[in-house]
């Protein structure tokens, strides 16, 4: 991942401190703007993590601090979920500006409702996302629970939310009531993706239910099995990027922005890597994947390493070929499993191979054949399996020819 530092200025001049991740060496597919939780900021450890997945799937995010957090300039007692909307529409015309609009908005909590109201004002918003979010804004009242009471009586009070004070004014909390959260939703009429955790202890998951009644189709949730709300467990947040990353595609018409390849249907693979470690983008014949090494050995374990790939390609070939093969012969095959296992061993271990000395490649096919199919058609099932083209291809001659590509200048 790849990130700029930025700085735009927000409807009252005050200057908001935000970051842009990207993907590494390649274009994005797409842009997403962040809001983050009440009193967070743009570096929650969080955060970071799913803007990393988004990122290694080909998004960019902007995240930024919202007025009088973090890096941004301002007094956090003069702001409130109003202000917060239009911070987020600062972002969107400055991203408008100097990188593309955000076809993504993403809010975490109390980001999460404001995304639901900003997305209705920015006009280049395709999807919508929230995490963990309240139904209304004013939800936030129970958590200041004693502190409310002071505002209510001294018109604003010192409260304590991770180890930090902040100052909340009765404006903030007058704010609050004013928001028509269930309108809100229902005028959104964009694609709407909830995520939340059913043990939740500070926005309960109840919220998450009314926020999908009131929304329009098309609508998804996810439920984020044992995350806490701050999403502590970094594989919950990478989680979280993953799937944002996989149900937007939909959406924001990625698949047409990937011209890596002239023709995607000229059999060419195209394999791709840069500064992330060894994570490697895959293009085959149009379809998108990802290689990595496992962290063991220094890599992310984002994806099949590449010996993984190419067992994949002779289990997929073996259980296509018996699939054409039964279904010409009309046998009652329901189902066929290859499970393969790829390893090196020592060439005295192989009696019958060519290779005398050091060390040889062997893969072990488990074939599993669900269906009524006498002893005799097994057999025979297993001889078509050793004949399947990749399996050809690998017991053949190969050659490969390597160049460097010419110069562009």
């Amino acid at each position: 991942m790849e990130y700029k530092k930025v700085i735009f200025k927000n409807k009252y001049g005050f200057e908001i401190s935000g970051r842009m991740d990207l993907p590494a060496d390649r274009e994005p597919l797409a842009y997403a703007l962040f809001a983050h939780c009440f009193t967070c900021t743009k570096n929650l450890k969080a955060i970071a993590h799913i803007c990393r997945a988004l990122t290694d799937r080909g998004l960019a995010v902007l995240r930024f601090d919202f007025t009088g957090l973090g890096d941004s300039e301002g007094d956090f007692s003069e702001t409130n979920f109003s202000s917060n909307i239009e911070d987020l529409v600062a972002a969107a015309d400055f991203m408008k500006e100097k990188f593309s609009p955000p076809e993504i908005l993403i809010g975490h909590s109390l980001g999460g409702a404001a995304v639901l109201h900003a997305g209705s004002m920015i006009e280049s918003t395709r999807a919508v996302v929230t995490i963990g979010a309240p139904a209304d804004p004013a939800h936030l009242k129970q958590s200041l629970k004693d502190s409310r009471i002071t505002i209510e009586k001294k018109g604003r009070a010192e409260i304590a939310i991770g180890g930090r004070s902040f100052t909340v004014k009765k404006q903030f909390l007058d704010d609050l009531e004013k928001i028509q959260m269930q309108k809100t939703i229902r005028e959104l009429k964009k694609p709407l993706l909830i995520l939340h955790s059913p043990i939740d202890e500070i926005v309960d998951a109840e919220n998450a239910a009314i926020i999908f009644k009131a929304a329009f189709h098309p609508k998804s949730f996810i439920s984020l099995d044992k995350a806490d709300h701050l999403l502590s467990n970094e594989s919950d947040a990478i989680y979280i990027g993953s799937v944002i990353a996989a149900w937007a595609e939909k959406y924001v018409h990625i698949p047409e922005k990937r011209k890596w390849i002239e023709d995607p249907l000229d059999n060419r693979v195209l394999a791709r890597i840069g500064q992330t470690l060894y994570r490697t983008d895959i293009l085959a014949n149009g379809h998108h994947l990802i290689a990595d090494e496992p962290r063991a050995v220094g890599g992310g374990n984002l994806g099949p390493t590449p010996y993984d790939l190419l067992v994949s390609g002779l289990g997929a070939c073996t259980c296509m070929t018996l699939r054409m093969y039964a279904d010409r012969k009309k046998w009652p095959v329901e189902s066929i499993s290859v499970k393969l296992k790829h390893q090196k061993i020592h060439a005295d271990e192989c009696q019958n191979c060519e290779t005398q000395s050091g060390k040889l490649d062997r893969i072990d096919l488990e074939i599993d054949i669900k269906g009524d199919l006498d002893q005799d058609q097994k057999k025979r099932m297993l001889e078509i399996a050793g004949k399947c083209p990749v399996h050809r291809t690998l017991h053949s001659e190969m050659m490969t020819n390597a160049q460097l590509k010419e110069s562009d200048e």
